[in-house]
């Protein structure tokens, strides 16, 4: 998600006076929860104790010695004292169980690897609230929302695991992620290598800062995955734009628009109209990470391939705008009423999941920014430049802070991190969020894995019979690298004895 120099915020769709909205592409990343069958789920549910940890609220200033709980959980059924290891899952923006009942690949390989699960809880999201119930009441309490210190979070609470559980001390510990989280395992294997052996960062956007990567690119991975889904799929979408312009020109074509897309709430001005393509743009986006070749229910219950699918109905972007719109409508509900249960369309929502909504926003105006610009050529939607003035004015109307755009390049360093070891950066090749991450090998040990029938972070899902052959591989090989730091761990543990 580069960053040239004057690109409006992606589908800004920010109209002047309006509330700040995280972008949609932004918003995607937060909203992302892995999921497995409902089976699955209620099994491992029963298969882990929850802990609390005290960690400092400041872990880098001196002056104050406040502190408040992180929540963890932990899972040891297959964990070995003697050669076992620790999975260690760095919390991303949600609540820590809900990942910890549908990160299916973690709880498939525990056996193998003898392993320790743990979930910790990113501090602000969940129940690992440093100020309870006024964590997000300003700028001054959400002040050490930042990746750096869930960071430490995360190495205070590894050393006291190895002092605490016996057994625990001498064993190697293996950070792992998706999106964010997995973000936070690569960075977290570059900051703190003493603690953890390795990291796997699956769908990983590391390098979606600064102008490392075009600011375009997000987009045109998201329109690619619709021309394959389907002739005409994508140009049917980009046409979209201009009939949905020509029809709100007066009252009578917006009345027509909210009852042709079946809307909970009627459109009544241009602020509403840009409310819809903010929320059209972020359905495609979301159809794109979750592409999954299997029903799944998670962001909305959906079909095996759903925009192979949605695509059936985008088939022509020569008709009439009101037809043209009618089928945009049927490709809507494959992804809002595939279970035929919505009465109407909820132009305010997106998925059905519970999110960290408000702390993702205050660190997507911070640490976390994410360039994203459209230009209706290369990509299906309308263009868009990234404009940084008016995105920070934005975060400051809604949190009083400006972002440092160049701060998390500056922190972990951007592309310059081939000194560093021990990192398997996987991605899929649907996934949008793939043109952020590292996708070809730096060193022998920092590694990229593909897969080109992967959406976002697809080997981290439980395994599924109908999982293409690709994920299987990908998590074969994954597997793999984990079983050799754990080797090269006790390699080393023997010669120092």
């Amino acid at each position: 998600m580069g960053r040239p120099t004057v690109l409006l915020l992606l589908l800004a769709i920010l109209t002047p006076g309006a509330a700040f909205h995280v972008p949609p592409a932004m918003k995607a990343l937060s909203s992302l929860r892995w999921s497995a069958s409902s089976t699955f789920r209620r099994t491992v549910a029963k298969n882990y104790s929850v802990h609390y940890i005290q960690q400092k609220v400041d872990h880098f200033g001196f002056s104050a010695d406040k502190t408040f709980k992180q929540r963890y959980l932990i899972a040891d059924a297959y964990w070995k004292k003697n050669g076992g290891s620790i999975l260690f899952y760095t919390g991303n923006e949600g609540d820590i169980t809900w990942f910890c009942n549908n990160t299916g690949f973690m709880w498939d390989v525990a056996d193998q690897l003898k392993a320790m699960l743990v979930f910790a809880e990113h501090r602000y999201y969940g129940e690992s609230l440093p100020f309870g119930n006024k964590s997000f009441r300003d700028s001054r309490h959400l002040n050490f929302l930042t990746s750096e210190q869930a960071l430490a979070d995360f190495a205070v609470l590894i050393k006291h695991l190895k002092k605490t559980i016996p057994g625990a001390k001498n064993q190697p510990v293996i950070a792992i992620g998706g999106s964010y989280g997995g973000m936070l395992a690569a960075w977290f294997r570059m900051k703190y290598p003493h603690i953890v052996v390795g990291a796997l960062a699956a769908s990983a956007p590391i390098w979606h800062f600064g102008n490392l990567v075009p600011c375009g690119v997000f987009m045109e991975i998201v329109t690619k995955d619709f021309k394959r889904g389907g002739p005409n799929c994508s140009e049917t979408i980009r046409s979209s734009w201009d009939a949905i312009n020509r029809f709100s020109r007066t009252g009578a074509g917006l009345r027509w628009l909210s009852e042709a897309l079946d809307l909970c709430t009627a459109l009544t001005n241009a602020q509403d109209v840009q409310h819809l393509k903010a929320w059209l743009s972020e359905t495609w986006i979301n159809l794109a990470m979750v592409d999954y070749p299997y029903e799944c229910d998670f962001l909305q219950p959906l079909p095996a391939w759903p925009i192979k699918v949605v695509c059936q109905y985008l088939k022509n972007p020569s008709v009439s705008d009101a037809q043209l719109l009618q089928n945009i409508f049927q490709a809507l509900n494959v992804y809002y009423n595939y279970s035929g249960q919505a009465s109407c369309l909820n132009i305010s929502e997106t998925t059905t999941s519970n999110l960290g909504t408000q702390g993702w926003s205050y660190q997507a105006c911070t640490e976390m920014i994410m360039p994203f610009c459209t230009n209706g050529i290369d990509d299906m939607f309308e263009p868009h430049a990234w404009n940084l003035r008016e995105f920070s004015d934005d975060c400051f109307k809604q949190w009083s802070v400006r972002p440092r755009p160049a701060w998390i390049i500056t922190m972990y360093g951007g592309k310059n991190i081939s000194s560093h070891t021990n990192i398997i950066f996987s991605n899929g090749e649907l996934d949008p969020w793939s043109g952020g991450g590292v996708t070809k090998d730096i060193t022998d040990t920092l590694v990229a894995i593909t897969i080109p029938d992967g959406a976002h972070h697809l080997d981290l899902r439980a395994r599924n019979a109908f999982d293409p052959t690709t994920v299987i591989l990908a998590r074969s090989l994954e597997v793999r690298h984990m079983k050799q730091w754990i080797r090269n761990f006790y390699a080393s543990l023997r010669k120092k004895h």
